[in-house]
């Protein structure tokens, strides 16, 4: 009983704020956003449903009932999604994708709805070296990167030598498949923000932990082709998401309660 009214208390909450001019109502107006599906939890495959799911979706679901929107969902990689938004092939991105200068000159950003910090993370039996700097003395260990991301940039700049083909970063076109080169000794590091580190360590039960200090903090946006009629709506609902609370609960939900399989 106490769940439905939360629930109707929410939804309440979202008509008031629609029909006294808090937020736009855009009647239904069709969202196509588009995502990778391969990073947990943000956005991913459920092992054994073959559900997509995910903060993101939960949270675009959160603004869809707010402004009024329909939202349909397309897939496509990493490496070709801030190009194909660029080039107005979809509405939105969202893939946990950081907030950057040189990404502004190709798409518009939201507004940040994360803040996250970059971690080391390594097996959980590892003692050949406990921060950045042990790691990138000795030659023989690897590191598992995706190639124009956040954590690739920090790996080749913050922990190697600055060569973008250092032959010591082992190259995935997605984000798990690294994870899974970790856990089966093809690799040895896998630098990645504490949203999605923290939630394998979680659930990993001991195989895998974090080591040395945080390399830097990055914010999380959506993405838009420039100039993009969607960002002041969005941003709207994200604000308002943010200061009732909203964005919390997801973080606890997704980042505490949810244990990621595997």
């Amino acid at each position: 009983m106490l769940r439905f009214a939360a629930v109707a208390l929410a939804a309440l909450t979202t008509t008031s704020a629609i029909a006294d001019g808090h937020l736009p109502d855009l009647d239904g107006k069709e969202l196509v956003v588009v995502t990778e599906n391969a990073y947990p939890p943000l956005q991913f495959v459920e092992p054994g449903t073959g559900n997509a799911i995910g903060w993101e979706y939960d949270a675009m679901a959160e603004i869809a009932k707010r402004i009024n929107i329909t939202v349909v969902y397309e897939n496509t990689s990493w490496d070709a999604m801030i190009p194909a938004v660029s080039q107005g092939q979809y509405d939105l991105g969202m893939t946990g994708i950081t907030i950057r200068d040189d990404r502004k000159e190709q798409v518009d950003f939201s507004e940040k709805y994360m803040t996250s910090e970059m971690i080391m993370m390594v097996r959980g039996d590892e003692d050949r070296f406990t921060d950045a700097k042990s790691f990138a003395g000795n030659d023989d260990l690897l590191m598992a990167a995706q190639p124009g991301t956040t954590p690739f940039y920090v790996g080749v700049y913050d922990v190697l030598d600055g060569n973008e083909e250092n032959a010591r970063i082992i190259k995935f076109e997605t984000f798990g498949a690294g994870v899974q080169a970790l856990r089966t000794g093809d690799v040895d590091l896998v630098l990645t923000d504490s949203t999605a580190g923290n939630g394998y360590v979680s659930a990993s039960e001991g195989k895998l932990k974090i080591v040395g200090e945080k390399l830097g903090t990055e914010d999380f946006g959506f993405i838009f082709p420039k100039g993009s009629d969607w960002v002041a709506p969005i941003n709207a609902a994200i604000v308002d998401m943010t200061e009732d609370g909203t964005l919390n609960a997801l973080n606890k939900k997704w980042f505490l309660d949810y244990k990621l399989g595997g």
